[in-house]
């Protein structure tokens, strides 16, 4: 069971699932209109509703803020990655991750691939952040909508992506390509590494194309979710 908080991941999770949603808690005597709209969606599909205290409230979300509205829901599900290619809309476009291992950039990504309408977010089953209440608050919801998948070993199912006839592009500060003299246009697959390492050897090799993201101050590259932005950002420029 996941314990969501917040009015916008509350509110996407209702819409996305209800039926995953065993209880929503609301702090007793909330006046706040969205909370209301809450309140109503929630009576509309059925689901329990709960009213208690804000110091209730507060204990349950471990010093998060939850704006007066949490819920109790099913851990978010996944499919296969079979699934989402055989469901991918053309020209498709998917997002690989190499490794993220902090949720907070995890759910920011999420947030920017629901927005690029990708078809689908492929995470290895190791090395990666869980699928936790605080990826679902940092993708303000997002996550709800985006469809994930689990694979074993990143590299083979970058095989597998070829084979459907997707080009797979690495985002890597290292490269000498700048991401818009690369093709985009075609069905994609952006892999994005690890915070600190960034993207593993053997990803790397499997990769049809190294782009890199312009850099002119003295740090050395993007946090992993702002280049995720401005790379699918980059997608749906050259798309339009």
């Amino acid at each position: 069971m996941s314990l969501l908080h917040g009015i916008n991941p509350v509110t996407e999770a209702l819409k996305a699932s209800p039926e995953k949603i065993e209880r929503i808690c609301v702090e007793r005597s909330q006046r706040n209109p969205r909370i209301q709209e809450i309140i109503e969606l929630a009576r509309q599909h059925h689901v329990r509703i709960s009213f208690e205290e804000k110091s209730w409230l507060d204990r349950k979300a471990q010093g998060e803020r939850h704006q007066g509205v949490l819920c109790f829901a099913a851990e978010m599900t996944t499919c296969s990655v079979e699934e989402i290619l055989e469901r991918t809309k053309s020209p498709g476009l998917l997002v690989v991750l190499d490794g993220i291992e902090d949720p907070h950039n995890l759910g920011a990504i999420l947030r920017s691939a629901e927005a690029a309408g990708v078809d689908g977010v492929i995470l290895p089953q190791h090395r990666s952040a869980n699928l936790s209440a605080t990826v679902v608050k940092a993708s303000a919801g997002a996550a709800s909508h985006v469809k994930l998948a689990r694979g074993t070993n990143i590299a083979q199912l970058i095989e597998l992506m070829k084979k459907k006839g997707f080009w797979v592009v690495g985002l890597d500060a290292g490269s000498d390509q700048p991401i818009w003299e690369t093709d985009l246009s075609a069905p994609t697959a952006l892999v994005l590494g690890n915070e600190g390492s960034g993207l593993h050897r053997l990803v790397k090799q499997k990769c049809d194309f190294l782009v890199s993201l312009p850099i002119r101050g003295k740090v050395g590259s993007y946090n992993v979710s702002v280049a995720a932005g401005m790379a699918l950002y980059e997608v749906l420029r050259q798309r339009k």
